[in-house]
């Protein structure tokens, strides 16, 4: 995966400034990033999206894909020009209308500057029509565009839009979807949300997804290819969409075996989490060779490599906690990535609880005993990791026992309600680890500054203590590995 700092791309201000009169001193170019510390390029200033309407046609067999994106956005600064994140090859780009002039910055910047300035608070309708291979484009050193026998997929973290879609890559700015996709007959468009209809001319079927609630850019998902879709819908009432490549082999039975209970298995989270936040749920399995498992919204990417030794139902739980945990409510800087993962590990201990393998509290205990002090497990900081460690195991593992640790210190009556009312307090928006302290405080009653600093920002193994009436470390003996060990660990490289 692709974890490490990157310098911005450098723009040629001064040519964009050449084009904007001398009286128009206010106006001026949109940040090339976001301002993420971890990704300093990743995002752009200047603008909000609220709404992506992508129409794209595909060719598998040559990997060839074009495009129109439009793109509904509002100004928040006098712009002159602005940024959006992309790779492919642009044929036209229209601002309000007007043909604008454009240039590719940096190794994923295109600068865009329309015909006329925009006043800030300006609605905005961004076209751009494109066309290229994305297998042939990278960016830093690597591809996110994964090709199958049959076609290609679009997942990863934290980037995958910039090969087949123009965005303001970066999860602060969520907006709604509508993915239109045409497919020689005989091959089938996956992506987030409802598919709205389908329809077939002159050889070609053309898929159409809409997903009406906001969502970050590297959730969203493309996946083109040969697939068995099943649906159903849960017994809570929340549809579900899943589909499995028709050559996944000996991994088959076992991928159904675990994605078919997602509709079970999300039901069983609302009970911890509150009523689920989409349209609709599911997940894919691709003939892919990734081997990690990612959250994307409403309709999970897993790799057939999660159930290269059958069943398992851990790495579902933790995808589908992500869609509370990460997906409606998202980050707001790669920083807080622990809100994500440390959530959606605590959710797997807590379905180990449920199936009599583990409780939450033996499966800290474990945890704890396992990595001595001099472990470099303890030098990650769960709520700052460094972009460079932002999916290490200690963010998922040390992250979940800072959860523990919150249960063991506010008890569970305080502990159940700040999981559950946490999703609902930011629903389709963005909040950071101090936004959660807060509110845990708020519910808790407790000051809890201590706890958070131990567990997340201190790079020691922390005391005992920090744990409150957790059991952790009383026996110097490492406790009996809990039965759902192997299964959560086997998990481990997921997102």
């Amino acid at each position: 995966m692709h974890r490490r700092i990157i310098a911005p791309g450098a723009l040629a201000a001064a040519s964009l400034m050449l084009a904007i009169p001398a009286s128009a001193a206010s106006w001026s170019p949109g940040a090339p990033g976001i301002g993420d510390p971890y990704y300093p390029a990743y995002g752009n200033g200047g603008y909000d999206v609220s709404h992506y309407d992508l129409r794209l046609k595909y060719q598998p067999s040559t990997d060839e894909l074009e495009g129109t994106a439009t793109i509904l956005a509002k100004t928040t600064q006098d712009l002159s020009s602005f940024d959006l994140d992309f790779l492919l090859d642009v044929g036209e780009v229209r601002v309000n209308g007007a043909k604008a002039s454009f240039a590719k910055s940096g190794q994923h910047e295109l600068v865009v500057t329309p015909k006329t300035p925009l006043a800030k608070g300006t609605p905005i309708t961004v076209v751009v029509r494109y066309s290229g291979v994305p297998s042939t484009k990278s960016a830093y050193g690597f591809n996110t565009w994964h090709r199958t026998p049959d076609g290609a997929i679009a997942a990863d973290e934290p980037e995958a839009a910039w090969w087949w879609y123009p965005s303001n890559d970066h999860p602060l700015d969520k907006a709604t979807y509508d993915v239109s996709v045409a497919v020689p007959d005989g091959t089938q468009v996956i992506s987030n949300g409802t598919l709205q209809s389908t329809s077939s001319q002159r050889g070609w079927t053309r898929y159409n997804w809409r997903e009406n609630k906001p969502q970050a850019t590297y959730l969203t998902t493309l996946a083109v290819g040969k697939f068995d879709i099943t649906t159903s819908t849960s017994e809570g009432g929340v549809p579900v969409v899943n589909a499995y490549s028709k050559d996944l082999g000996d991994n088959d039975g076992a991928a159904r075996a675990s994605v078919e209970r997602t509709g079970e298995l999300v039901d069983w989270l609302t009970g911890y989490f509150g009523p689920y936040p989409f349209s609709s749920a599911g997940g894919y399995v691709p003939n892919t060779t990734t081997g990690y498992a990612l959250e994307t919204q409403t309709r999970v990417y897993y790799s057939p490599k999660q159930f290269a030794n059958g069943s398992n139902t851990s790495v579902v739980v933790h995808e589908l906690a992500h869609q509370w945990y990460g997906d409606s409510v998202s980050l707001k800087g790669w920083k807080d990535i622990w809100i994500n993962e440390g959530f959606a590990r605590y959710a797997q201990w807590l379905w180990s609880e449920h199936e009599g393998e583990g409780t939450t509290q033996e499966l800290a205990d474990y945890v704890y005993a396992s990595h001595p002090a001099d472990d470099a497990f303890w030098t990650v900081k769960p709520g700052d990791p460094g972009p460079d460690n932002q999916f290490d195991i200690a963010v998922y593992d040390r992250g979940a026992l800072a959860v523990q640790a919150l249960r063991n210190a506010v008890g569970d009556d305080a502990f159940f309600a700040i999981l559950k009312g946490w999703p609902q307090e930011h629903a389709y928006g963005n909040a950071s680890v101090a936004d959660f302290q807060a509110y845990a405080e708020q519910v808790s009653g407790k000051s809890l500054a201590a706890l958070f600093d131990a567990w997340l920002f201190q790079p020691v193994k922390p005391a005992a203590s920090a744990a409150g009436a957790a059991s952790i470390a009383k026996s110097a003996a490492v406790p009996v590995q809990p039965k759902s060990w192997k299964k959560i660990a086997a998990t481990n490289g997921v997102h």
